[in-house]
């Protein structure tokens, strides 16, 4: 039985776009580029692999807790 997708095409692009964008400069500011903090931008990191994960497995374990799903 497979995963049951709760993310749909609209949500999934978002996602891919932003977390691609988080990650970005995420990875600036931990090269040096930037002058944000390390921590914030290990947070900013971390978020930004969240939003592509999901984006590339178009499932998300929060719209599965809290009942949504922009696939249908």
């Amino acid at each position: 039985m497979g995963i049951k997708h709760n993310i749909g095409w609209r949500d999934q692009i978002a996602r891919a776009v932003g977390g691609a964008g988080l990650a970005a400069i995420a990875i600036a500011a931990l090269s040096g580029a930037l002058d944000v903090g390390t921590t914030l931008s290990a947070v900013t990191l971390m978020i930004g692999g969240i939003l592509l994960g999901t984006a590339l497995t178009q499932t998300c374990l929060l719209y599965r807790i809290l009942g949504f799903d922009t696939a249908a």
